[in-house]
């Protein structure tokens, strides 16, 4: 089985990277039937030096090994498409030195996105600085808040799509290398830019006089222009904007708007992918019959000290 991440074409306008709740339920390529319980099978789990994987019996899984060597606490957020199950209630909690694996279904598809600098009471009610779903350490069916940067999946759909969006903004550094696998647009792609700091001033977050996330400007202006929405609801009306042209000119690779699928979308046959993030690096081993997705976190992308918002009043500056 392989793994892609949701990505979008011109040909298949409904690719856009929007939320996956509104994919058309006859595109193949992002929605299988949904699976239940019943199709699961037992896992049985070995080790082998240097990584851990789980082994399926009589079907084909992937699991997300979410590993948190931050020096914070970060809480990853998870989203289905159509049709798909959600994992792990859509998000939780992981500490520094943590791990987690979460397990999904061979066609499964969604996007996975970072939340940072959360506060969550006993119950799972609180609210996070970047990403936040509603209010709640579970997002079960709720997207992240934008702005956020997107990791978007399709499983096998038979090839791997995969895209780092800047659609929804920004808030974390993505890359996704590919590390095998055939197909002419099989190659890395990042947002590697630290787009916070390069923000233009109509479109910052700003917590404590710091840049925390950076807004798409359909977020910050609301226009069909910016939306393609209304009049410039195709990819013939809806053009690169200024905004949009910051974003596309220090991540070349990324969506920076919705109809950004020439120079966004990409494709893999058989692949294995190195996933990078703002201090988080991924890495997937696919087998015949299992695959790995270890989700890292590590300093060697950027080694700025945000523990500066981790202390501070959330609910008094939001």
């Amino acid at each position: 089985m392989n793994w892609s991440i949701w990505a979008g074409q011109a040909e298949h306008q409904y690719l856009r990277p929007k939320k996956p709740e509104d994919t058309p339920s006859g595109n193949k390529s992002l929605h299988s039937q949904a699976t239940t319980p019943s199709q699961f099978y037992t896992l049985l789990s070995l080790t082998i030096p240097g990584c851990d994987y789980l082994k399926t019996k009589g079907a084909e899984a992937a699991v997300f090994t979410l590993q948190n060597k931050c020096r914070n606490t970060i809480w990853p957020g998870i989203l289905p498409g159509s049709g798909q199950i959600q994992l792990m209630n859509g998000g939780f909690q992981l500490n520094p030195g943590e791990v987690v694996n979460v397990t999904a279904p061979k066609k499964w598809s969604g996007r996975f996105w970072p939340r940072r600098f959360c506060k969550f009471d006993s119950a799972g009610n609180g609210q996070c600085l970047t990403g936040d779903c509603g209010g709640k350490l579970q997002c079960t069916g709720a997207g992240g808040a934008p702005p956020a940067t997107l990791a978007e999946f399709t499983l096998d759909s038979p090839v791997d799509y995969y895209d780092v969006s800047l659609v929804d903004g920004y808030n974390v550094r993505v890359s996704i290398e590919p590390l095998s696998g055939t197909g002419p647009t099989c190659k890395p792609i990042s947002c590697l830019a630290e787009l916070n700091r390069l923000c233009p001033v109509g479109l910052q977050v700003k917590r404590n006089g710091h840049v925390v996330a950076c807004k798409s400007a359909c977020l910050a202006y609301n226009t069909p222009e910016y939306c393609c929405t209304g009049a410039y609801a195709t990819p013939n009306s809806c053009k690169p904007t200024s905004y949009s042209k910051v974003f596309k000119a220090v991540c070349p690779t990324s969506y920076s708007y919705a109809y950004d699928d020439p120079t966004s979308t990409f494709t893999c046959q058989d692949g294995n992918y190195l996933i990078r993030r703002y201090k988080i690096a991924g890495l997937l081993f696919p087998w015949s019959s299992h695959e790995l997705f270890k989700l890292l976190c590590g300093v060697a992308d950027d080694d700025r000290d945000d523990s500066w918002l981790d202390a501070y009043d959330i609910e008094s500056t939001i």
